[in-house]
């Protein structure tokens, strides 16, 4: 049984993951967390980064959709702004938002990736749902009490695991 925690890929950022790889491999579905994946932790618009990223992804041939556990309004506006769909709500590390997120696009698991940066949200829920999972660091330091307490045993995880 694989590890729920353990991604198939890592990255530093979002721009450095290869997608000729990807591509090559079949996966044309690409599902993305926001917070601290393609811009500041709670930011309220995306940034340069978050334009440049979703335009590289389009770009390459992915379809894309924004999977968030914010529970606001907020990811909704951002993915408009981005002009990609959203799922808020998503419940992750629950598949529910992954698997409504996969309807929305019509995507399979088998040609999805989810990309995100934190084990026990985006990973797990991933690897849940049977798709390819793509760790990234996280794009800012600064985040909410209830991530940052959840920091040391993702890094724990991550040395056992040695990723």
């Amino acid at each position: 049984m694989k590890n729920i925690f353990r991604p198939d890929l890592c990255a530093n950022k979002v721009s450095e993951i290869d997608l000729s790889f990807l591509l090559e491999k079949g996966y044309r579905f690409a599902l993305l967390d926001f917070d601290n994946t393609l811009a500041p932790d709670h930011a309220t618009e995306p940034v340069p980064y978050s334009y440049e990223m979703i335009s590289k992804l389009k770009e390459a041939g992915f379809s894309l959709c924004l999977v968030s556990n914010a529970k606001s309004e907020r990811s909704k506006k951002i993915a408009e702004m981005l002009n990609i769909p959203c799922v808020s709500y998503a419940n992750k590390p629950g598949t529910s938002g992954v698997l409504k997120a996969m309807d929305l696009i019509g995507a399979k698991k088998e040609n999805t990736v989810m990309i995100g940066d934190q084990l026990f949200t985006d990973i797990a829920a991933g690897n849940r749902a049977g798709l390819y999972t793509i760790f990234v660091e996280r794009y800012g330091k600064k985040e909410v009490f209830y991530v940052v307490l959840k920091r040391f045993p993702e890094w724990i995880i991550r040395k056992i695991c040695r990723f």
